[in-house]
């Protein structure tokens, strides 16, 4: 029995543990914060460490996303859009809501991402 709980431990799939190790790509443009991300079969990178108290735009990239994830919501700015299948989706943060954790998730509540405002 313990053989084979250690042959399932050590060969299960990672690929959500390695999600959360994801750096985000951000840039400073214009004394704005750009966050670039993207969604299909969920959001990735799923944890972003962000500079609070400065104006910030996600810019959440689809490509062929018709699962649950293109419905977004992120409740702290009052977003919910169906996002395009294809394209880039600019999200204006204010610099007074970039403060905390702020969460996003699909409307179903599968899947959910984390910018940490620092």
């Amino acid at each position: 029995m313990a053989l084979i709980g250690g042959a399932v431990f050590f060969t299960r799939d990672n690929s959500r543990e390695s999600d959360l190790g994801e750096i985000a790509s951000i840039e400073m443009v214009d004394g704005k914060q750009i966050i670039n991300m993207s969604a299909k079969g969920g959001y990735s990178p799923r944890i972003v460490n962000a500079k609070a108290g400065v104006d910030t735009i996600i810019k959440m990239k689809t490509e062929g996303t018709f699962d649950c994830s293109a419905s977004l919501v992120i409740p702290e700015i009052s977003y919910q859009k169906l996002l395009s299948p294809t394209g880039v989706e600019e999200i204006l943060i204010s610099k007074d809501k970039a403060k905390g954790t702020m969460q996003g998730l699909c409307s179903m509540g599968m899947y959910n991402f984390q910018i940490r405002f620092n």
